[in-house]
């Protein structure tokens, strides 16, 4: 007899994405919305996209749009899916 396991819950993660951090641009300002994070030993500038799987059928029912420099755990009880 094999035994299976049935997968529920939900799979967490975040990504950064990347935003010009020049200031060349019309207005001559960064945009207020963008902050620098420290990933490793490497800083990136942008925003975070915070993003529920369900765990079962690898559908994304949730993401979330942050700034860059929000920490992870700050959004995980909104990314879990009953």
């Amino acid at each position: 007899m094999i035994a299976t396991a049935a997968f529920t819950g939900t799979v967490v993660d975040a990504t950064l994405i990347a935003a010009p951090s020049s200031t060349k641009n019309k207005d001559g300002k960064r945009d207020p919305e963008m902050h620098q994070v420290k990933k490793g030993n490497q800083w990136h500038f942008g925003m975070k996209d915070h993003i529920g799987v369900d765990a079962e059928s690898g559908l994304v029912h949730t993401v979330i749009g942050t700034a860059g420099n929000v920490n992870d755990v700050t959004q995980g009880h909104a990314l879990l899916h009953a």
